[in-house]
């Protein structure tokens, strides 16, 4: 699987960030960075949750 970022959309409202910090990360001028674009299978329910809880739909999961 692979987590994809629309940078158009992201507000870097940390949504992500708060359900799996592991995978995501807010910096101090709340631009969103992915730490691990592609993260094991055994994640998937933590990273599938943090990308639908992104309130602008910037997040996408593929595979």
């Amino acid at each position: 699987m692979r987590i994809e970022v629309d940078r158009d959309r992201c507000e870097g409202l940390g949504m992500c960030e708060a359900m799996a910090h592991e995978f995501f990360e807010v910096d101090d001028d709340e631009v969103m960075h992915v730490l691990d674009e592609t993260p094991d299978e055994r994640h998937r329910g933590q990273v599938h949750a943090a990308v639908q809880a992104c309130p602008v739909l910037a997040l996408t999961l593929t595979g």
